[in-house]
């Protein structure tokens, strides 16, 4: 049997009384009637659902109507062709209706997955034997990044689409799981191929013009899979609130955070003894906070953190000592930088003065 004969072979049982019917709308001179045209959207919802290509069906309309030619008189060829065009329109109006209910089938599967493996809501087991069929192999080592921008994003939209298009053009299929959630972008690869998300964090921040991106680090299993996401959205959550403006922002490099951020009582106490006194200031403590932050972020260099507030140096100098005397904590002194420093971090974390502790 020819490759064709076995192509043909599982076609032509939708093409049953196919030719009848072309036969009778020329000898009757008619349209097809609504009984007929839903049958052939029946058979074409069923060729669909056993993944029989749509060319390969119309061309076999197409044929069974041309051994129906020879019979039809010259004056019905138009019905012929009229009715052919019913048909094969009918056809394929039932297998694009199967295709789409596949696909909404699919993506709803593919949502219920995601939402599962990035919530850790389904058995390990099943979670894992549920991701080979996304591609994914659970029982290794992933790292989860996350990316946000101006707006929400979903599955479709083109944002999504675009940085899809070029992780598939760089990386083709390794396993790579490319999704939204809650708004933001979402990419799962695996931990022995940072170049992905690398590749990712890279793309995101220009598709969603100037967005941020935070990665996760790598852990083993489904629930490996959970932690990363959850770092990484933490990650973003930290760069709210300690003003991060970094393009790409990595769970391993800010670990501190969560540390100094674990005793929240601890900490109020430290922000209150160590940072209380700038309240006394004109103007509030605020412009000082902002000071010291701008210091220790320059490295505790005064010219470069004056560029920052746009200040004068002398300014700058103005503002470090008024600090040490309303403190009595020296920012130059190495000891009580330390002091200083971390009271400064554990103000930017609880939201001080802004939020009372």
């Amino acid at each position: 049997m020819t490759e064709t004969d076995r192509e043909r072979e599982p076609v032509e049982g939708y093409l049953e009384g196919y030719a009848e019917i072309l036969t009778g709308v020329c000898a009757e001179r008619r349209r097809l009637t609504r009984d007929e045209r839903e049958a052939l959207r029946s058979r074409g919802e069923r060729a669909a659902e056993v993944g029989i290509g749509l060319r390969v069906l119309v061309r076999a309309h197409l044929s069974a109507a041309q051994g129906v030619l020879p019979e039809v008189p010259h004056s019905a060829v138009g019905h012929l062709l009229s009715a052919v065009e019913q048909a094969v329109d009918a056809f394929a109006e039932g297998h694009e209706r199967a295709q789409r209910l596949a696909i909404r089938q699919e993506e709803a599967a593919r949502r219920e997955f995601v939402d599962d493996l990035l919530y850790g809501r389904s058995d390990l087991g099943r979670l894992a034997e549920r991701a080979v069929r996304f591609g994914l192999l659970l029982s290794h080592a992933h790292a989860v990044a996350v990316a946000r921008g101006p707006e929400p994003y979903d599955d479709g939209c083109a944002v999504t689409r675009a940085v899809e298009s070029s992780l598939l053009a760089r990386f083709g299929d390794r396993r790579i799981l490319l999704t939204t959630k809650d708004g933001r972008l979402v990419c799962l690869a695996p931990a022995d191929e940072p170049e992905v998300l690398a590749h990712f964090a890279k793309q995101a921040y220009a598709a969603t013009d100037g967005g941020q991106v935070a990665v996760g680090r790598a852990h083993p299993g489904a629930g490996g899979v959970v932690h990363s996401y959850e770092e990484a959205l933490n990650a973003l959550d930290l760069a709210v609130r300690m003003d991060l403006d970094a393009p790409v922002l990595h769970a391993a490099d800010l670990l501190v955070y969560p540390v100094l951020a674990r005793d929240r009582q601890a900490m109020a106490d430290l922000v209150r003894t160590v940072l209380g006194p700038l309240k006394e200031a004109r103007g509030g403590p605020k412009p000082l906070l902002d000071t010291l932050t701008a210091y220790f972020d320059t490295g505790c260099v005064t010219a470069q953190a004056a560029r920052r507030l746009s200040l004068s140096v002398r300014a700058m100098t103005y503002r470090l000592d008024r600090i040490h005397r309303l403190t009595g904590s020296d920012p130059g002194d190495p000891v009580q930088r330390y002091t200083l420093q971390t009271a400064t971090v554990g103000a930017r974390l609880l939201g001080w003065p802004d939020q009372p502790l």
